[in-house]
């Protein structure tokens, strides 16, 4: 059976062939252009998917959409996406019947890349997991004995607006000091400014003091490599941050399971061990065994598989 998955990005639409078993067999892709307005929007969602289930081996099961904003309990409408002007709420599912006749559900997109590792990445073997997506923002998903958490609306798992410091910094969250203030891409980054402008000698003020819109956590992790002090500080802090959250979210739900995925977890151990430590340092003792962090290297195309594993899961035939 194959279904096909839907990235939606702000930057780019991305479409897949989904096979149940062996997974991605062709990609798809078309620029975002959201600033061209809803109608636009949609017809580029549909266009990807046009594209994808004219060059299906078979006739899809149907569409599984990964999507931001709010997404409703039965998984039909998704409301506010940020970065998409003019989008307030609208039936994705009853807009592409409409056009392609094809049975369709949606998701949020932090949520798919849960389901994703689940089903085809490092969380394969593991009942339950917590996913963090540390990109620009903070995303997250739980499955729960295999199954995703979804709540009592659909909108659980908002990992990255969980508090640590009340009067810690902004961030697109409504209050002060949420976890995305520490580990969004652009947040980290303005909060290690201020200490990269102290050192005007280090290799990280000479490149970036003046472009600091063009430092990456990539950066920070080659220089860590090299043993830049400065660098192995700014991403032990976000680590200890990380680790912070990891505890309150372990205390809630009993899920030992960490997987990080985006651009900041690409840091790789120079966040996870600090997060690591933090954690062990923090959690009640009855908490400390099998807790584990993981790395999913599937990258976005965890988002693409649990997109059409929604379809997989949701629609018998197409």
């Amino acid at each position: 059976m194959i279904s096909i998955g839907i990235d939606l990005g702000g930057t780019n639409i991305k479409s897949a062939i989904v096979h149940q078993k062996k997974g991605i067999l062709s990609r798809f892709s078309v620029e975002t252009k959201a600033h061209e307005g809803v109608q636009s929007l949609l017809d580029r969602i549909t266009e990807v998917i046009k594209n994808a289930a004219s060059e299906a081996p078979e006739p899809p099961c149907g569409v599984g959409i990964g999507s931001p904003g709010i997404i409703s309990l039965d998984r039909t409408t998704v409301s506010n996406p940020p970065n998409f002007p003019g989008w307030e709420v609208i039936d994705i599912r009853e807009t592409i019947r409409q056009r392609l006749g094809m049975p369709t559900i949606v998701e949020n997109d932090a949520n798919v890349m849960a389901l994703g590792s689940s089903r085809f990445g490092v969380g394969r073997e593991m009942d339950s997991l917590i996913m963090l997506t540390l990109g620009t923002g903070v995303g997250g998903g739980i499955i729960y004995r295999k199954e995703l958490y979804r709540g009592t609306t659909g909108g659980a798992a908002e990992l990255g607006h969980v508090i640590i410091d009340y009067n810690g910094p902004e961030s697109n969250s409504i209050t002060r000091g949420g976890v995305e203030a520490y580990l969004g891409q652009r947040f980290m980054i303005r909060n290690a400014m201020p200490l990269i402008n102290k050192h005007p000698e280090n290799p990280l003020y000479l490149v970036f003091h003046d472009k600091a819109e063009d430092l990456e956590p990539l950066h920070l992790s080659r220089e860590a490599e090299k043993g830049n002090d400065l660098a192995i500080e700014i991403l032990g802090e976000a680590g200890r941050m990380l680790g912070y959250a990891i505890v309150n979210y372990i205390h809630i739900l009993d899920i030992r399971n960490i997987i990080l995925s985006g651009g900041v977890a690409q840091a790789g151990k120079w966040i996870m061990e600090p997060a690591r430590q933090t954690a062990m340092e923090r959690l009640m003792p009855p908490f400390h065994e099998n807790f584990t962090i993981l790395y999913e290297s599937l990258g976005n195309d965890a988002a693409l598989l649990g997109a059409g594993t929604l379809a997989f899961e949701n629609f018998a035939a197409y």
